[in-house]
């Protein structure tokens, strides 16, 4: 059975060393008050909460997975989670960022990215039902009525009730713009804004379950004047019990679970086909303007995707580096390692060690990019300063499908090669190694494919703004080279980060030069340069990290001779994938669209 021990000290080392982020909370004002002390407690209780009570719900959870009743409609979850979320209520953890005008904490984003980070590490399926219920809380906090927000939030804040996103139905996925369910207004007289709800939707997570005594669904549907397409789209909160006007639960709503997928990973989580059977739900937002409300849990989501992979890939490298450390197979090519054991310990080979350390690189390298676009966040949820706010929108803009995209990637790389130190028992159930990477498949695909990830970076965030958020993160880049140009013991990494930002420069001009003849030309390169951005990053969050590591040498902890050894690994071993993507990005389209249809 899989093992987590819940990496605090890392978290702390990226939270007050490297981004200092007490100073930068210090100065927003929903935070004066935020202390180190604070911030470390909650780690510490997160972590325990993680690693002792869902972490050991996570492999008999998979074996088990969910079950529904054809009767009733209703799901059960695998025995002890229903048990697992009343602790996480009672323990206040589903309030922890929430606004404290409906019962929240009000404490920073990124300590609840900490604390989702180990979740998912402890157990990803489980984690999906108070994770999908953060975004319909923050959905409805930006975008709902009055009326609204004074019935739901508090009891999303509370955990009491949890949440959903209905967006995929079964002749569409990402193109939204085809959805079919209707919504039909409810004549005078019913419930204020009321409409009834028809039509199928699909992959829902955690759309029907016994965790909590409500479900809030958050469903895209068409009015009857709706134009077609994507701006024909409106959102609807639909309970699944209906609720009366004294909060207390009424009916029960016609939206209803129909059937389970049978998937290959992530069984512990009731991934749901949902019928509207006439629903009764109420319109958030404007009509016709569902994807703009929708978009602020999409874009959670999309975070919280890459999340999951960063959990996934610590908890393999974890469990990997202690099989690696006691199976003895064959001894080192350059002599023998451990001359008492029959064979030398497979951590002594090469490859393996690669594999371990990708694990690691890819690890350390995702959580401290999503550490800082969680601080970024708490910058633009809470500064007075309206500059300062724009520019960190404009970078989470940036980041979030980097991080979707990049990260899931790296995380499905890493724990097929964590499975792989482990050999045949890697691939049978009860090592939870093949759990890991059959878990880490989904992240690729679901919140929006890793592809629709990587045209929303090139063709929006990039070329459909002339390159000027990319500019204004390169900038940050180039801020820190030029402070650490003249330190000689920063060459191997400043060097090499700053030759990349200037190879991208001159690619992300070359493709947006193609493109005004060819649009297809984004469609080819897209993906390779999505990683090429995605190798930027890390190697700026990796040079960071180094520069502190270098500093304290000197101070007898392990943690900074392991972050160096770990930084050199990354810029010898991965950073050189860049090449061979430029070279792939740089060759176009014609080879992609040359052969005609008929011949695949």
């Amino acid at each position: 059975m899989p093992s987590y021990h819940p990496p605090i000290r890392d978290m702390q080392f990226l939270l007050h060393e490297v981004f200092g982020a007490v100073a930068t909370l210090k100065g927003l004002p929903a935070h004066a008050d935020t202390d180190a002390d604070t911030l470390n407690a909650v780690l510490e209780e997160g972590g325990k909460f993680a690693s002792q009570v869902t972490a050991p719900l996570n492999l008999s959870g998979d074996a088990e997975g969910c079950t529904l009743d054809q009767q009733s409609h209703e799901v059960r979850a695998p025995q002890g989670f229903k048990q697992a979320y009343q602790q996480y209520v009672a323990g206040g953890w589903p309030s922890l960022s929430c606004d404290p005008a409906y019962g929240g904490q009000g404490l920073p984003l990124v300590l609840n990215q900490c604390i989702y980070e180990m979740l998912n590490s402890a157990n990803q399926a489980w984690t999906m039902y108070p994770g999908l219920s953060h975004g319909a809380y923050e959905a409805l906090h930006a975008h709902g009525t009055p009326a609204q927000k004074a019935t739901y939030l508090p009891r999303l804040t509370s955990g009491e009730w949890t949440g959903t996103m209905c967006l995929t139905e079964p002749h569409c996925g990402t193109d939204l713009g085809l959805l079919r369910s209707k919504a039909e207004p409810i004549p005078d007289g019913a419930a204020e804004a009321s409409f009834r709800l028809t039509g199928e939707k699909i992959f829902i997570s955690a759309g029907e379950h016994d965790l909590a005594a409500n479900i809030v669904h958050l469903v895209l549907a068409r009015l009857p004047d709706a134009p077609a397409g994507s701006k024909g789209i409106s959102l609807f909160v639909v309970p699944k019990f209906l609720v009366n006007a004294d909060g207390s639960l009424g009916d029960r709503n016609r939206i209803f679970c129909s059937g389970l997928e049978h998937k290959m990973g992530i069984h512990g989580n009731a991934t749901c086909q949902m019928r509207l059977d006439g629903a009764v739900g109420t319109l958030v937002g404007a009509p016709h303007k569902g994807l703009a409300a929708m978009f602020v849990m999409m874009n959670a989501a999309r975070l919280g995707v890459g999340t999951q992979s960063l959990g996934l890939t610590e908890v393999a490298y974890q469990n990997a580096v202690a099989y690696a450390r006691d199976r003895i197979q064959m001894r080192s090519l350059s002599g023998t390692k451990a001359p008492t054991l029959a064979a030398d310990p497979i951590i002594v080979h090469p490859d393996v060690r690669k594999m371990l350390l990708t694990a690691r690189a890819y690890a350390e390298g995702g959580r401290a990019m999503l550490m800082f676009t969680a601080l970024q966040l708490d910058v633009l949820v809470s500064s007075a300063d309206e500059q300062e706010k724009k520019e960190a929108d404009d970078t989470v803009a940036l980041l979030t499908p980097i991080i979707k995209a990049f990260i899931t990637d790296n995380g499905w790389t890493a724990t097929s090669a964590c499975l792989q130190v482990f050999g045949g028992h890697g691939y049978v159930h009860g090592s939870g190694m093949e759990q890991f990477v059959r878990d880490a498949r989904i992240n690729m695909i679901y919140e929006g494919t890793n592809t629709i990830q990587s045209l929303d970076l090139l063709g929006r965030k990039v070329l459909g703004d002339n390159g000027a958020k990319l500019k204004r993160f390169g900038q940050r880049i180039a801020e820190f080279v030029d402070e650490e140009g003249v330190n000689e013991a920063m060459q191997e990494f400043i060097n090499p980060l700053a030759d990349l930002g200037d190879k991208l420069t001159k690619l992300t001009t070359e493709i947006g030069m193609k493109a005004f003849g060819n649009a297809d030309e984004v469609g080819a390169a897209a993906v390779d340069y999505l990683r090429v951005v995605g190798h930027l990053c890390f190697a700026y969050f990796w040079a960071r990290m180094a520069k502190i590591a270098l500093d304290q040498q000197g101070s007898g902890d392990p943690l900074y001779t392991a972050k160096l050894a770990t930084a050199r690994f990354y810029y010898a071993k991965l950073l050189p994938e860049t090449a061979s993507l430029i070279r792939s990005a740089r060759s176009g389209v014609a080879s992609l669209m040359a052969m005609d249809e008929s011949l695949f």
